[in-house]
């Protein structure tokens, strides 16, 4: 007799393993929602830095700081004599405690690699002088692009916050986003981009910033969510060129939507993916097209998101560029 094996138990549990692994395959590459809600609102933006960035030299006795090695614009001050140091009064006070011989030890993070340098500190009438202009935070505007419903994530600005006289990425060690109110707006022109001037609320507190990203920053959303309608997330086979809008707020908390036209798109670059120029001819008016502090503002076309305004040509302030949502998105959901 020929025996026949039963495989029907061990066939079911291959498929059931498969279709478990597919399950968190898919959930891990695509964990936010299909429907989050657009953003628009002008934000206020408060961010401590990871350390204390260095922004510049003055000097002492006749010369600038004679730092062994040198420091450099950017660099980072994470100790001072092993003391970690978090804020310029906590820079100054570890110096005044710990100072030998006039000279104290600066552990610098330079690019993510950490080295130390002994500095002299000068004292003229009970004034102790470094040499350095320093800074620990980080205040400014922008634009919230969205907020996920589920998980209450949200990604704002479009591009990354980075420190105004070095240029470098800013490190975040703890931040905020809260309420902002627009004032007025300083019109752009070619060569001078424009800028929307606002009145702070801090302590209407919208969220936290747990992250500054390449495409924008990104964290909890501890507000009460806005009563809007929820938009599907615009895939890049979903966007065209042609006719699209933004949503910004020109004057006070009041959002307001305005035409734009979509003209090259190129999804291997970071941060320009959507270029676009502004046709709408009362925001051309009133601001001269992009100007900052819309940072952020959410791209919408066919009734979907498809972006966040991350840039502005300054030869060319009616034109700009802007971030695919879905790569906002992904960074955003790496904080679950």
């Amino acid at each position: 007799m020929k025996t026949v094996h039963n495989n029907y138990g061990s066939d079911f549990m291959k498929k059931l393993i498969l279709v478990l692994l597919c399950t968190v395959f898919c959930m891990d590459v695509n964990a936010y929602s299909n429907k989050i809600i657009p953003g628009g609102e002008t934000i206020g933006i408060d961010i401590k830095t990871d350390g204390i960035i260095i922004t510049g030299f003055y000097k002492v006795n006749n010369k600038l700081n004679n730092s062994n090695p040198k420091l450099q614009s950017g660099d980072t001050i994470k100790f001072v004599n092993n003391i970690k140091v978090d804020t310029s009064d906590d820079l100054l006070n570890a110096m005044k405690d710990n100072i030998r011989n006039n000279e104290v030890t600066l552990t610098i993070d330079r690019n993510g690699k950490l080295f130390d340098s002994k500095m002299e500190i000068y004292e003229e009438n009970n004034t102790y002088k470094t040499g350095l202009y320093v800074k620990d935070s980080i205040l400014g505007i922008g634009t919230l692009s969205y907020i996920d419903p589920e998980s209450k994530v949200y990604g704002a600005l479009g591009h990354e916050v980075n420190e105004t006289e070095t240029s470098k990425k800013v490190e975040v060690k703890e931040g905020e986003i809260f309420k902002s109110i627009v004032t007025s707006i300083d019109k752009s022109s070619r060569g001078n981009p424009g800028e929307k001037n606002a009145k702070f609320y801090k302590e209407v507190v919208y969220g936290d910033i747990n992250k500054n990203e390449i495409t924008g920053i990104f964290g909890d959303f501890r507000y009460k969510l806005p009563e809007k309608k929820e938009l599907p997330v615009g895939k890049a086979s979903d966007i065209k060129k042609g006719k699209a809008f933004i949503q910004t707020v020109i004057h006070g908390e009041k959002i307001e939507s305005f035409d734009i036209n979509i003209s090259k798109l190129d999804f291997n670059n970071d941060t320009k993916n959507i270029y676009f120029e502004v046709t709408d001819k009362r925001l051309l008016e009133k601001s001269g097209g992009i100007i900052q502090g819309m940072s952020g503002s959410p791209i919408i076309q066919d009734d979907k998101i498809i972006g966040a305004v991350s840039h502005v040509i300054v030869d060319n302030p009616a034109t700009g560029y802007g971030v695919s949502i879905v790569k906002m998105l992904e960074e955003g959901d790496k904080l679950n």
